[in-house]
């Protein structure tokens, strides 16, 4: 299949571009260009509450937060309750967004990378000649627009004669069906020859107070699972990424919704983290969330990046 960008000329809304570890699960480490998307089909204003299962009580300090004092995203605070990147989906942060051509960004892409050690900024690092990774996150990266600029950043890449990423990943939760044109770009193995990597992470209600009619389709990530077969390995290439608390509520629900991936043939592992968008949120429960998923055989992830620097925006 031959592969042409749709409109060169097109240009997509996103929050960030950054280069940092891969902070949370089975590519913990990894060094990993960032492409953060604006949008999400999802708002998470449960996470951190004291009752996540009761929105009356909810505080959202996004929604109180005077965005008119602020030029840009990186000065931003981190957010302790709610979703900690309500930044790249609430209209009330649409006005420090970022705009670009698939091309332009993924120039962008390059230049994060550039430093004294990797002056060209290339995906094979020149010093480890380890292969840097790619990270499509959000907001919501497998919303429309983000499948189409991915795989048209890719393709740019390619087009800029650049080493590919040794390892594409995406940040999504789970909802959202992939287009024709995505599925063919990635099974089409001289567009991008490296590791596809789904990183999915459910929303449970009792965590994160989403319905769970609207936050849970098993169906649609068997289809993520499916496509990352298409890789080198040809075995299930991703992970269920589950944010915990220790309420028993929450552990109920897991096994149940758990289960549903599973009677769906979904079977990437299951990896928990503790809940807080910040190192004091985290370490209140992180040891009681860890025990309890090492009790049910489950993996364990911290959020390394929040411990290096905070979860500061562009980390």
């Amino acid at each position: 299949m031959a592969w042409n960008a749709k409109n060169k000329d097109k240009e997509f809304t996103y929050s960030e571009i950054f280069y940092s570890p891969q902070g949370e699960g089975f590519y913990t480490g990894f060094g990993t260009v960032w492409l953060r998307f604006f949008l999400c089909n999802l708002q998470c204003n449960g996470f951190g509450q004291d009752d996540p299962m009761d929105p009356s009580t909810y505080e959202l300090p996004y929604k109180n937060i005077d965005v008119g004092a602020y030029d840009k995203l990186e000065d931003l605070p981190v957010f302790s309750k709610g979703c900690d990147t309500s930044y790249s989906w609430s209209k009330r942060f649409k006005h420090l967004q970022r705009r670009g051509t698939a091309d332009q960004i993924a120039d962008k892409l390059i230049d994060i990378m550039k430093n004294p050690h990797n002056p060209n900024g290339r995906f094979r690092h020149p010093v480890s000649t380890e292969r840097q990774h790619l990270c499509f996150t959000g907001g919501e990266p497998l919303m429309p627009h983000g499948q189409e600029c991915s795989t048209e950043v890719i393709y740019a890449l390619k087009g800029n004669e650049m080493s590919m990423p040794g390892c594409v990943t995406y940040e999504t939760n789970g909802t959202q069906e992939l287009s024709s044109d995505f599925k063919e770009f990635y099974q089409n193995r001289e567009l991008y020859s490296g590791d596809l990597f789904f990183s999915v992470s459910p929303k449970l209600q009792s965590v994160s107070g989403e319905k769970r009619d609207k936050a849970i389709k098993p169906e649609i990530v068997r289809e993520y699972e499916i496509l990352s077969r298409e890789g080198y390995y040809r075995k299930p290439h991703g992970q269920l990424k589950f944010v915990m608390t220790p309420d028993p509520r929450a552990w109920d629900e897991l096994d149940e919704v758990v289960n549903m991936f599973r009677s769906h043939k979904v079977n990437f592992p299951v990896t928990i983290m503790p809940i807080g968008s910040r190192v004091e949120d985290q370490i209140i429960t992180a040891g009681e969330v860890a025990t309890m998923a090492l009790q049910r055989g489950y993996r364990v992830s911290a959020r390394v990046h929040t411990y290096l620097w905070g979860n500061k925006i562009g980390t």
